[in-house]
């Protein structure tokens, strides 16, 4: 469900003390160059080396500002901009009084689990319910008269669609955003009401994306890319100009990688400032492009992505990102499937933020290793587009590897009064019957067994297995 906080009413500040700007992170710039991307000390981020190209920069430092890479004849960039300190508090000017300044709120559960502060800056909250509305208005912003006339086309699943769709309509500019066919109805809606004409074409992104390119060359409209292009990346690094200003004391920034814009763009307004505080970035196990990419020193493709975070499922790093973050991130880590539903969950309950599965993944990094990071540590949650019916099963999801939910089958003798029989069982255990589904006729159960399916509510994985052996020492033949 889009999660559309007052996008009329224009921008808000967030809440809470903590989301207060201050003059902190303008003081601090004598740390960092104020016109280099890159940190003043490169060779000193754990270990990772500097890049060949200095210190300045990690492309063609005399590109035009604003300019997309040059593209060879395979395709591949030959020359990328330089994305500077300068860009992004150009970006920032340009988004004032478009973009909210969200909230930095604490989260008392995760400060005790790391052992230090730890805040969550709430992009869930941002118009359009995500961060893609920064670099999607900074990218429109700058185009032509001759260009805005022609339109603007994008293609996305959800965020991107809709932060395109918003900022074209507060610049006066046309928008057609092309979308998977089966993209969730309510991100589909939301995107037609900020303005866009929306065309689903394709069963997944990539072909959705292929889609809006075509159309782009058949009509001369301007295709804005999600996350490979400088002044997409210069809007969504504002979100850590404002971390630096609403926690100056920050040493960790965690945040969602999945084609990279949004890291790249924290992790140049960090290191310029604060060279000294971590950038760790998260990917879904299942659709992690960037460690082998890493290893392999230039974006490379894995084949089939899977992951319930549709934000950050991308098979291939952007080569603009890729630079950045190869240069400048600390770490890129990498979290399950059980992990990122257990970490939405988490955000639900204890923070009461709804949160899609790619803006949970920091979290999830948290949760999977708390020791590993030193704080403060901000949590960027980049995202709370998430379809109801998605939140449903993630929900059970993370109940389940939270040991709070228990699905198991078993047998009995088919009797008058057997299914009762187990439900006192049950009943002295505490385990909460959620469901029950009795079956008698199935080819694999004798003439005198009927089989039971059960959904519990537990209270962990304690007493899920202490529910398990109960119901074998009852007799019970568990199957599952």
């Amino acid at each position: 469900m889009a999660a559309r906080h007052g996008d009329e009413d224009g921008p808000g500040s967030g809440a809470g003390p903590a989301s207060h700007p201050t003059s902190s992170a303008s003081a601090s710039a004598s740390t960092g160059s104020a016109g280099s991307g890159l940190a003043s000390d490169p060779a000193s981020r754990s270990g990772r080396s500097a890049s060949a190209s200095g210190p300045e920069g990690f492309g063609s430092a005399g590109s035009a500002p604003g300019g997309s890479a040059a593209a060879s004849a395979s395709g591949e960039p030959e020359t990328i901009k330089t994305i500077t300190l300068d860009d992004i508090r150009g970006a920032q000017k340009t988004l004032s009084g478009i973009s909210r300044l969200t909230a930095l709120e604490g989260s008392r559960y995760l400060s005790g689990l790391v052992g230090s502060p730890v805040h969550l800056k709430c992009e869930n909250l941002q118009r359009t319910g995500s961060f893609k509305l920064r670099g999607g208005y900074v990218r429109i912003s700058g185009l032509s008269p001759e260009e805005r006339a022609a339109g603007v086309v994008a293609a996305s699943a959800g965020n991107h669609a809709q932060g395109v769709a918003l900022a074209a309509s507060l610049l006066g500019v046309r928008s057609t955003v092309f979308m998977p066919e089966g993209a969730p109805l309510p991100k589909i809606a939301a995107t037609r009401d900020y303005g866009a004409e929306v065309r689903l074409r394709g069963q997944i992104v990539d072909e959705t994306m292929r889609a809006a390119q075509e159309y782009a060359e058949r009509t001369g409209a301007v295709f804005i890319h999600p996350f490979d292009h400088p002044d997409i990346i210069a809007g969504q690094g504002t979100v850590g100009l404002e971390i630096l200003e609403q926690c100056p004391e920050v040493r960790t920034v965690v945040v969602g990688i999945g084609g990279g814009g949004l890291a790249a763009g924290i992790a140049v307004a960090v290191k310029a400032l604060r060279p000294d505080v971590r950038v760790v970035g998260v990917q879904a196990e299942g659709a992690a492009a960037y460690p082998p990419s890493l290893a392999a020193g230039r974006p490379v493709s894995i084949e089939a992505p899977v992951t319930m975070a549709d934000g950050i499922k991308v098979g291939r790093p952007g080569d603009v990102p890729f630079q950045i973050i190869d240069d400048l991130v600390d770490e890129v880590r990498t979290v399950t499937e059980d992990e990122l539903s257990s970490a939405l969950l988490l955000c639900l309950e204890r923070a009461k933020l709804v949160v899609e599965p790619a803006g949970a993944s920091p979290v999830a990094a948290l949760l999977s290793a708390p020791e590993s990071f030193e704080g403060p540590v901000v949590a960027v949650l980049s995202g709370g587009n998430v379809d109801p019916l998605l939140m449903q099963r993630i929900l059970r999801h993370g109940m389940a590897a939270a040991g709070r939910y228990l699905s198991l089958r078993l047998r009995l003798t088919d009797r008058p009064g057997a299914l009762a029989t187990l439900l006192g069982v049950l009943s002295t255990l505490d385990a909460n019957v959620l469901d029950v589904s009795h079956v008698r006729t199935n080819p694999r159960l004798g003439l005198s067994e009927a089989e039971v399916e059960l959904h519990l509510e537990t209270k962990g994985t304690d007493h899920c297995e202490e529910v398990r052996e109960a119901l074998r020492g009852a007799g019970y033949t568990v199957m599952a």
